[in-house]
């Protein structure tokens, strides 16, 4: 049994960012299932949205932000997500992140949705330099214990005390969670007097993802099973340029390549975007994946064309480094012809519900980051909104975590794992099978264009792999790559009937049936 004030689940902006603060005040322990940076963060190419400039205002980020969020945005939520934003910037580069200067002062891209240069970023690799200033900063200090290739199983309710079994009730409490050790093979508990989930989304359930492999919606899953409070999961963001390449593993083309002068093109070399939207390439991501996704059906192409090569090639070079590089392996000259991209699933808008500090209807639990639901990017973020919102989140949460440590103490009478009953897995095939199907069925028909048909058969398919591999889950011991199967479906299944139960079309939401937005379905979608 490991015994902490604090346990964080995650190890992305948010959760690091996080443990810092709190660890002047007790003991942390950090799980991560793979090693500590590998998390969506470290993959961010943009920024963090902030108001840093002078001719920039909260106002303009404000109205930005609840554009792009197609009227489900939570007023409160943006306003102060907007003004505590440059002082979290500000708290990063005393970290020590380097951020992209231009004579002293920082460079401020311009991403799609946005109305000024408010993009701060460390040339294309923004995250990574987030997520080494964070780590850094967390492996000297003495209070806090990471632990990789940690799995976090289940979360501790009462639930496993044989409580509150059957009913929601607003009294469930988290008392930590059970953690696989991958390499040790075993279950451990995990106690704590306040739990973050900080564990990032689900991009994995779909089979084009601009999403590293651990994105398999751990945490939603989780809470889920705990009988905790999910909002508006059928908002799923598909980034519209991914490198299409057989083996680039849907590459991200950053959406500041079409801020700094990208256009799209079909194959016909028409640039289309003009058609679709005024605002042309810099429309919201939703907008842009859409009208990618019309050419491709309407030409019956695979991809279209990314094209900046009208721009400097030093310029190209010093903004998009890491870009430029990776297309090169590739055979691609971005500086000299364009770039072949498709949609892919990216961002998950929606997850578990949180109030304005963090907290879930759970009581201890808190979350932050892609995985909470806060209220800040509607039915659609705004483009760099997401570092931002961790940021800021973190850090209300903080002080909400560390006063429920102080007025509680660790519940002593939960059980070990019980593993009796289950075995050593003889048809892995199977669960592997299941996962490349899930993926399919999900791209298929839940991606950026819906409808009714689609959505039913897609939960009737869903609804078999919940079936079996619920059965071989229980007869099997635990592994991560059945847990993470698990936990696909369980998101995929609230993507699904999160999706059959908004009939209309809001944000990335986009339903045949239902072609537009209709004021009456104006209102999240809980589960």
């Amino acid at each position: 049994m490991v015994k902490v004030d604090f346990l964080v689940i995650g190890s992305g902006v948010a959760g690091l960012s996080y443990a810092l603060k709190v660890a002047e005040h007790g003991s942390v322990a950090i799980v991560t299932k793979k090693e500590t940076a590998e998390s969506n963060t470290n993959y961010a190419q943009g920024g963090i949205a902030a108001v840093m400039a002078p001719a920039d205002s909260y106002r303009s980020h404000i109205e930005d932000t609840v554009i792009a969020g197609a009227g489900l945005c939570d007023p409160e939520v943006v306003r102060f997500v907007v003004e505590e934003g440059p002082e979290r910037v500000r708290e990063l580069i005393e970290l020590g992140a380097d951020f992209t200067r231009r004579d002293g002062a920082l460079h401020l891209g311009r991403e799609g949705g946005h109305s000024a240069d408010r993009i701060v970023h460390a040339a294309d690799t923004t995250g990574r330099e987030v997520e080494g200033a964070l780590l850094a900063s967390v492996r000297r200090h003495p209070n806090i214990t990471t632990f990789e290739y940690h799995f976090a199983v289940e979360l501790i309710t009462e639930h496993h005390l044989g409580q509150h079994v059957t009913k929601l009730r607003p009294d469930i409490r988290c008392f930590g969670a059970y953690v696989y050790d991958s390499k040790e093979d075993r279950v451990e508990v995990f106690l704590a007097k306040s739990t973050l989930l900080a564990s990032g989304g689900s991009g994995e359930i779909y089979l084009h993802t601009t999403n590293p492999s651990v994105a398999t919606g751990d945490g939603v899953a989780m809470v889920y099973r705990a009988k905790g409070r999910i909002a508006n999961m059928e908002f799923v963001q598909f980034h519209p340029t991914s490198l299409y390449h057989p083996d680039a593993d849907s590459f991200l083309i950053s959406e500041a390549v079409r801020g700094e002068g990208g256009r799209l093109y079909n194959m016909k070399g028409e640039r289309f975007m003009p058609s679709y939207d005024e605002r042309e390439e810099l429309a919201p991501r939703d907008i842009v994946a859409r009208a990618i996704d019309d050419q491709l059906k309407q030409h019956g192409e695979q991809y279209v064309l990314l094209d900046i090569s009208h721009r400097p090639a030093a310029m190209i070079k010093e903004r998009f480094p890491y870009i430029h590089a990776t297309c090169l392996g590739f055979g691609i000259d971005i500086t000299r012809q364009p770039i072949p991209v498709v949609p892919a699933a990216h961002y998950q808008c929606g997850g578990v519900l949180t109030d304005h500090v963090g907290r879930t209807s759970i009581a201890g639990l808190f979350a932050c980051g892609e995985v909470a639901c806060t209220g800040l990017h509607g039915a659609n973020r705004l483009a760099s909104n997401s570092m931002l919102e961790a940021l800021v989140f973190s850090r209300r949460a903080t002080s909400a975590a560390i006063d429920y440590v102080r007025e509680h103490s660790f519940r002593e009478d939960i059980p070990e794992w019980d593993a009796s009953g289950t075995e050593r897995p003889h048809e892995w095939v199977l669960a592997s099978h299941n996962r490349d199907e899930l993926r399919r069925v999900m791209w298929d028909y839940v991606g950026v264009v819906r409808s009714s048909l689609r959505l039913d058969r897609a939960f009737r398919r869903t609804r078999f792999l919940y079936e079996e591999t619920e059965g071989f889950y229980r007869r099997t011991r635990v592994s991560v790559e059945l847990c993470e199967l698990r936990n696909m479906i369980a998101v995929a299944y609230l993507i699904i009937r999160s999706a059959q139960m908004r009939r209309e079309s809001r944000g990335l939401h986009y339903m045949l049936d239902y072609p537009g937005p209709v004021e009456e379905e104006k209102r999240p979608t809980l589960m």
